[in-house]
């Protein structure tokens, strides 16, 4: 394994806390990554006053998206989507290359309510619906989208489905989200918060059935992955891993990787660092209502002023209703 797993990266990446951690197995032929999310994981969950139930699936949603954004080789960004019949019937989260990420949820709270009780009461959160991953390069360039319905209980088994037969990539997911209790120091009191953590393997091909550079080769339609005995071998050990060595502070990834994979010979790569960070400002909201008309103004208003709320982490604007709309060119919108 290289390096020393105990010392920070170079790119000053605390190895505790909010980062994607890339491998390889030299034996098996795979790869993978490591999420860790603690100050990220407690930013994005608790700028809205969701119930746990809603909390758990968007902490989920969050570490998933970072675990398949991370993947991006450019300036862009992925994005996350559910759309569904449950009480759950929106959520989205967007990781913005190099590691940031927002999110949020709409959901219903009679329908949660109904079925907080009822057995199966998670697979009932999002009900039917589909998971969409959408590739957005910028700059005009063409999105690239992949849709799958969603399955089971959890987000990674829609996203298993979606490797299983839209990419052909064997694919094993796993992540965990907890509340956490963050102890305090000095004056500073302790408090609960939250963290997150996944990890990812996939089995790559070229020849030989070895990864070929950093390009992702799904199997030929004749090879059977569950045949291969160094997958089978790589899914039996990832599948080892606990929910509380995915969230554990004191453990860092390296240290985690070299325990589950040190047969295979682990090779850890340099580590990303991720962050909370919303898009919004005062000056887009700005904009945005400059291009509505005196009669949308009013309806939006209270008479006398305009509040903004934006929807991923929940910060009020307010503006003087008597002030727009402006007299300006419209422009692009800012505000995606």
């Amino acid at each position: 394994m290289d390096g020393d797993f105990d010392k920070t990266t170079e790119t000053g990446v605390k190895k505790s806390d909010d980062y994607v951690l890339p491998f390889q197995l030299e034996n098996s032929g795979a790869r993978g990554r490591l999420i860790r999310l603690g100050s990220v994981a407690g930013d994005i969950l608790t700028k809205h006053d969701y119930p746990e139930p809603v909390l758990l699936l968007l902490g989920e949603a969050v570490t998933l998206a970072a675990m398949l954004g991370a993947a991006l080789k450019f300036e862009g960004k992925f994005i996350l989507q559910t759309q569904s019949d449950g009480p759950v019937s929106f959520l989205v989260v967007h990781f913005s290359s190099p590691g940031h990420l927002r999110g949020y949820v709409s959901y219903n709270k009679e329908d949660l309510a109904r079925i907080a009780a009822e057995p199966g009461s998670r697979e009932a959160l999002l009900g039917k619906g589909h998971l969409a991953m959408t590739i957005d390069p910028g700059a005009g360039m063409e999105r690239y989208q992949g849709i799958v319905a969603l399955t089971g209980a959890m987000l990674v088994d829609s996203a298993h489905e979606y490797f299983d037969r839209s990419e052909q990539i064997p694919t094993y997911i796993k992540i965990a989200v907890a509340r956490h209790y963050s102890a305090g120091s000095g004056s500073k009191p302790g408090r609960w918060t939250w963290r997150a953590g996944g990890l990812m393997v996939q089995k790559l091909t070229g020849e030989g059935g070895r990864p070929q550079g950093d390009e992702v080769l799904p199997p030929t339609s004749d090879e059977d992955p569950e045949s291969d005995e160094g997958w089978r071998r790589t899914k039996a050990l990832a599948a080892t891993v606990e929910d509380h060595e995915l969230l554990d502070p004191t453990l860092t990834g390296e240290r985690l990787l070299y325990r589950l994979f040190h047969e295979e010979s682990v090779r850890v790569f340099d580590a990303s660092p991720l962050d909370a960070e919303c898009t919004c400002s005062r000056d887009k909201v700005e904009h945005m209502l400059s291009r509505f008309s005196k009669e949308d103004i009013a309806e939006m208003s209270d008479g006398e002023a305009i509040t903004v709320t934006c929807e991923f982490c929940n910060t009020d604007y307010s503006f003087n209703a008597g002030d727009y709309p402006k007299e300006e060119d419209a422009g692009p919108d800012l505000l995606q």
